[in-house]
């Protein structure tokens, strides 16, 4: 780095991801690292996150922390009070910035959207809820625990203690038409919702559904159909002012996930938390991944131990770096910056390749930026895989 240059993350921000692992049940189609369990020592818990907040907080030194983001597992299972020390001991190490987002997750049942003005007094201020799907019988395939009334109300508790609400969508699902899904959305649009992630079911290996599918008990609606579903979804979030501004996740202008925005234009983050990875640059300017421990108690154990349960702090090469990068930021609308690419890089992509994508009609370069067009985004990882070859 030449001096006075700043530190490359500095272009993003910097996030807080926090990691909570428990759930009430497990959903089939669901891969993340979460586990279902009744009783939970919340104090211990709180106590062991501080705990790795403050080991991280050692890796970066002091610095602006621009958002927080409670994600799982299901976060709504948390006590308020949990939320709240987490949220003032982030920003006793870090300093909130004075407009930092704080997101948490939460599943719409009616026992979880009791606590969300709690949360809100807590310091939450975007919850993001877990709706997946606005039909009951669907709803019960995919394993949730709420009602479509419920998911409704909640969203209605959600709106009056929040400044901004986001909730998730599922389509492409078992059975599901196109004339389904297009009725569905017209009713999620109705609510006035500011920010949508709309995600299209994949069959995960491991999961319940994956073992269904390799039994040949499960079959997913045909490629052209979720094809057409996706190209459907672009056209109506748009006609409702809520474009495209990541592959799945759409918003007013304005309203944007911030804290996701730093993933995707490589900030840095720290992560906490079970199977919690992190990208961070550290004091003498290498940048470095982080994952820790994935399996609660062996989490909770080390972290007991050690004060921290990273299970690797690795330096992530310059060409990994601008990989990284393109392979985020291409994800967005508005598409990756040449410059910064060759700058992490130290060489530029390969002009001929742009152009031949750009004949395709899959990427546009505008000035000193490159974006996948609409249908690029379909087929990102093409694009992808021709940019870095």
């Amino acid at each position: 780095m030449t001096p006075g240059q700043h530190p490359d993350w500095q272009q993003a921000g910097f996030g807080l991801y926090i990691h909570w692992p428990f759930c009430l049940a497990k959903c089939p189609y669901c891969d993340f690292n979460s586990h279902v369990a009744r009783r939970i020592d919340q104090p211990a818990w709180r106590a062991a996150l501080i705990a790795e907040m403050r080991h991280m907080r050692n890796l970066t030194g002091p610095r602006r922390l621009d958002t927080v983001f409670f994600g799982g597992g299901t976060p709504s299972l948390m006590e308020p009070a949990t939320v709240a020390a987490l949220i003032g001991e982030a920003d006793r190490l870090w300093r909130l910035a004075p407009d930092a987002e704080i997101t948490l997750e939460a599943n719409p049942t009616s026992a979880e959207a009791g606590k969300f003005r709690a949360y809100s007094q807590a310091g939450v201020n975007r919850l993001s809820l877990g709706v997946q799907a606005l039909n009951d019988s669907d709803l019960k395939a995919l394993g949730r625990m709420h009602s479509v009334a419920e998911a409704e109300a909640a969203y209605q508790i959600a709106r009056a203690a929040f400044p901004r609400v986001s909730f998730d969508l599922i389509y492409a699902r078992i059975g599901q038409t196109v004339a389904a899904w297009e009725a569905e959305l017209a009713r999620a649009l109705e609510m006035a919702v500011d920010h949508f992630s709309l995600y299209q079911l994949t069959i995960e290996p491991g999961t319940r559904f994956g073992d269904l599918y390799d039994l040949g008990r499960l079959k997913p609606p045909a490629d052209e159909v979720a094809a057409e579903m996706y190209e459907l979804t672009q056209a109506m979030t748009a006609a409702a002012g809520l474009p495209a501004y990541e592959v799945s996740n759409h918003a007013h202008p304005g309203a944007e996930s911030r804290h996701n925005l730093i993933y995707w234009r490589y900030g840095d983050y720290a992560g906490i938390g079970p199977g919690a990875h992190g990208r961070l640059t550290v004091a003498d300017g290498r940048r470095v991944a982080t994952v820790t421990a994935r399996a609660p108690s062996d989490w909770l154990a080390a972290v007991s131990a050690a004060g921290h349960a990273v299970l690797e702090r690795g330096p992530v090469a310059r060409q990994d770096q601008a990989t990284e990068y393109l392979l985020m930021a291409m994800r967005l609308a508005e598409g990756a910056g040449l410059a910064r690419y060759a700058r992490l890089s130290g060489a530029e992509i390969d002009p001929a390749r742009i152009d031949a994508l750009a004949r395709q009609s899959l990427v546009t370069r505008h000035r000193a930026r490159l974006a996948a067009t609409a249908a690029g985004r379909m087929v990102l990882n093409r694009v992808l895989a021709e940019l870095l070859a």
